[in-house]
């Protein structure tokens, strides 16, 4: 296999199991086993079984490395922007290569099930100095500071949006009910209730909000393949940029629904507590 000299990588720290966090001796010329990250693999057209060199920096000597396993890591918009390419290595392979075969940057603790994570992290910082221990969710929070701001002005918009499109249903929903005048005072002098009318006038306006809401979950749902397919595809990631789940059809259908019954309720309420007679000469 021919040596490739690649530019600087971040490396992940991995620890396997069986594996001590000291150096062992390798011989120079024995090739450790590392794994490269996919889209590291093809930018610099790397396949397994592949021999490279690898360094921790320009000034340290390089070291032969066989590519063993080609991966696809998690999805992590923390690091999205970031575009850094990665390679993993075992634990002691790490430690030879960096020099430092007793230090480590960080590393996770995977907990037995029913274990507290605040607890074990309390107990392990009392245990010994030089380290601190914070539990996962805590660690995300940290990172994920500025998704909850971009989060929190995505519902502020959803509910002036919502605000917004209620006064304009309403509105549009008073004009369409007064344009109906004559039809109800026909339909008032023929002796149907003010119930009967009011409940056909809110039934109508119920049905056009569910058409209404099919259209815009149907144009929701091309709108969020279209971004998913644009991003996904600009960042080589299959990272979900937008969730369109049936929670959230369900919310937005239900939401439309109770928005249009409540506008057509008002303007039929509006239209029906007026004498037949009146809305004859009204819409004369």
């Amino acid at each position: 296999m021919p040596i490739r000299s690649l530019p600087a990588v971040a490396v992940l720290l991995v620890p396997l199991a069986g594996i001590s966090a000291q150096a062992v001796s390798v011989p120079a010329d024995s090739p450790v086993a590392i794994a490269v990250e996919r889209r590291f693999a093809e930018a610099a057209r790397l396949h397994i079984g592949d021999t490279v060199r690898v360094s921790a920096s320009s000034v340290r000597a390089a070291q032969l490395a066989r590519v063993a396993a080609i991966y696809e890591p998690q999805p992590d918009p923390a690091t999205l922007m970031r575009r850094d390419f990665h390679v993993r290595l075992h634990l002691a392979d790490l430690a030879s290569l960096l020099g430092q075969p007793d230090r480590v940057d960080r590393f996770g603790i995977v907990l037995q099930r029913g274990i507290d994570p605040d607890s074990a992290a309390a107990r392990l910082n009392r245990s010994a100095f030089g380290y601190d221990v914070y539990p996962a969710r805590t660690i995300a929070a940290q990172s994920s500071t500025t998704f909850i701001v971009v989060s929190r002005f995505h519902r502020a918009i959803a509910i002036i949006s919502i605000l917004a499109s209620t006064v304009f249903l309403l509105c549009l929903m008073l004009l369409k009910v007064e344009e109906r005048r004559r039809d109800v005072a026909v339909l008032r002098f023929t002796g149907i209730s003010r119930q009967t009318v009011f409940a056909a006038l809110a039934l109508e306006a119920a049905i056009v909000a569910l058409v209404g809401s099919m259209f815009g979950v149907g144009i929701a749902a091309l709108a969020s393949t279209a971004v998913n397919s644009y991003y996904q595809r600009a960042f080589d990631t299959a990272l979900v940029f937008s969730e369109f789940t049936g929670r959230t059809v369900l919310f937005a259908v239900g939401l439309s629904i109770a928005l249009g019954l409540g506008a057509g309720a008002l303007a039929a309420w509006r239209l029906v507590r007026t004498a037949p007679v009146q809305l004859w000469s009204r819409a004369a």
